[in-house]
């Protein structure tokens, strides 16, 4: 699951991306330039789901997708792994979110600053998943086992 959580992050990216280079926000939307910041995001996204333009919409939606993902990984690390997993995870839900909440300010505001800090959060969460990767020791092999570590050939002498 880890793993399909960071192809997901790296296909948002991707799309973010596209968005950021290919896609003009229009300003008047509902949504934008809220008084109350959680109401103007619901409307934003409510939008950018339903007459946003296709790239926007498929960013918006994979985005909510990759939220369900991430808090998926992250109650399956808390119940059956590792502290180390635990907390990987937990950040890694935690960067998502503060990513999507910077995604939600960006459709508001329109601040370039909203997508920066969209971006370092997501470099944010591929590092706490590949760390979460590595501390679960990586991908299993075919057979569902571990495969028995190689004695170095040093030792072999």
């Amino acid at each position: 699951m880890n793993l399909m959580v960071l192809v997901v992050l790296l296909l948002q990216y991707g799309l973010g991306m596209s968005v950021n280079l290919f896609v003009g926000i229009t300003r008047h939307h509902p949504g934008a330039d809220p008084k109350e910041y959680f109401s103007g995001v619901v409307a934003s996204v409510t939008w950018a789901l339903a007459h946003g333009p296709v790239l926007l919409t498929l960013h918006t939606a994979l985005g909510l997708i990759l939220v369900v993902l991430a808090l998926a990984l992250g109650v399956r690390s808390w119940l059956t792994g590792s502290s180390r997993s635990r907390w990987l995870a937990s950040a890694g839900v935690v960067f998502i979110l503060g990513a999507g909440f910077n995604g939600g300010s960006y459709l508001n505001y329109a601040e370039g600053v909203s997508s920066f800090i969209m971006a370092i959060l997501f470099a944010l969460a591929v590092v706490s998943y590949v760390s979460l990767l590595y501390a679960m020791g990586g991908a299993q092999a075919p057979s569902g086992e571990h495969p028995k570590p190689q004695s170095p050939a040093w030792k072999s002498r």
